[in-house]
C-alpha cells in the first residue's frame, strides 16, 4: 500500500516510516521544514510538503494514498485545548477523503485519557469529554468517522514512549525539572503507575494495526501494566545524585507546573486485547531499562 503519515519526522512516526517500508509498503510523509523533508527523504519515503494547520496539503495528501497514519500533533501545551481541536480537524478533513473507500485510517490517542477508572482496557472508552479533558476531541472525532463508514484503527500511545532519541517526552522533562529544581521529586505517596511503549515496538503496533483494518479498534501500546512513579523519580535521582523527595499541595504545583497533571496520572494499562488480535508483543527494551541504561542522562 501506499501510505500517507503525518508526523512523519517526529520521533514516533520516523519509526513508523521504516517499519512500513521494511513491510514492504510506500510511504508519502507529510512534512513542513527542509530539515524533516531531507530526513523523510533519507529513511526512503517520499516527501509532501504542507503542514496540519494547511489541511489542504493533509487532505491532498490522503487523496494521494491507499491508507493513511496519523501520527502528528502540536505538542504546545501552553494552548492545548487549540491543539487538541486542530487534531479533530484534520482527522475529520482525512476521514472525509476516505469516507466511501476501504482506505484504512490509524489515528493516535493516548492512554492516559482512561486514567482513573482502573485497569485500562482496549474496550473501554474515556470517561471524559473533550470539554473535560481537551485530548478526548482525537477519540471523539474517530468515533465519528467510523460512523460514517471509515475503516478506523486508533493506537493509544502510553504516556511514556521512550527510546533513544526522546528529547521531547516526559521522562526527559522530569530529568530537566529534576536538575533545574536540585531534588527529583514525585507527588504525594508516588505509587500512581504510568505505563511505557518503546518507539519501535509502537510503530510496529501502528503497521499491524493498518494492515487488520478493522472496521472500528481500539488498539494499546503499552508494554507493561504500569510503574509507579516513585519508582521513575528514584532512577532519576540517583543517576543525577540528587535527593528523591515528594511534594504535595502547593509544593507539588511550584515544583511541577503544566506537568503536574501528567505527572499525577495514574494509568495502569492491559495490551492484552491488542496481543489477541493483533499477534503484537513488545520486544525492545521496558521504560525502567530504558531509564536504567542512562540514555536520559547522556
Amino acid at each position: 500500500m501506499k501510505v500517507f503519515v503525518t508526523g512523519a519526522s517526529g520521533f514516533v512516526g520516523s519509526a513508523v516510516i521504516r517499519e512500513l517500508i521494511k513491510a514492504g509498503h510506500q510511504v508519502l510523509g507529510l512534512v513542513r521544514s527542509d530539515e524533516a523533508a531531507q530526513a523523510v527523504a533519507n529513511a526512503g519515503a517520499d516527501v509532501h510538503r504542507g503542514s496540519l494547520e494547511d489541511i489542504e496539503s493533509v487532505k491532498a495528501g490522503a487523496a494521494a494514498a491507499d491508507a493513511v497514519i496519523h501520527c502528528g500533533f502540536i505538542h504546545d501545551f501552553s494552548n492545548f485545548k487549540a491543539s487538541c481541536e486542530l487534531d479533530r480537524k484534520v482527522i475529520e478533513a482525512i476521514a472525509s477523503v476516505l469516507e466511501g473507500s476501504s482506505r484504512p485510517f490509524v489515528i493516535t490517542s493516548g492512554t492516559a485519557l482512561l486514567s482513573g477508572n482502573g485497569l485500562a482496557t482496549e474496550d473501554k472508552q474515556p470517561s471524559f469529554t473533550s470539554e473535560q479533558f481537551p485530548r478526548v476531541a482525537t477519540e471523539e472525532a474517530a468515533r465519528a468517522a467510523a460512523e460514517k463508514g471509515v475503516k478506523v484503527s486508533i493506537v493509544r500511545l502510553s504516556p511514556s514512549v521512550h527510546g533513544e532519541g526522546d528529547h521531547h517526552g516526559f521522562v526527559p522533562i522530569l530529568v530537566r525539572l529534576a536538575k533545574e529544581k536540585g531534588v527529583s521529586a514525585y507527588v504525594d505517596g508516588g505509587t500512581n503507575r504510568w505505563t511505557g511503549v518503546h518507539r519501535l515496538d509502537a510503530a510496529k503496533l501502528y503497521v499491524l494495526a493498518l494492515e487488520k483494518a478493522a472496521d472500528y479498534a481500539n488498539y494499546h501500546a503499552s508494554s507493561e501494566e504500569g510503574v509507579p512513579l516513585k519508582d521513575i523519580a528514584e532512577v532519576i535521582g540517583r543517576n543525577l545524585n540528587l535527593s528523591v523527595v515528594s511534594k504535595t499541595g502547593d509544593e507539588a504545583t511550584e515544583h511541577f507546573g503544566w506537568i503536574q497533571h501528567f505527572v499525577m496520572l495514574d494509568n495502569p494499562t492491559s495490551h492484552t486485547i491488542t496481543s489477541e488480535t493483533l499477534g503484537w508483543e513488545p520486544t525492545s527494551p521496558t521504560l525502567m531499562d530504558d531509564l536504567e541504561s542512562g540514555i536520559y542522562f547522556k
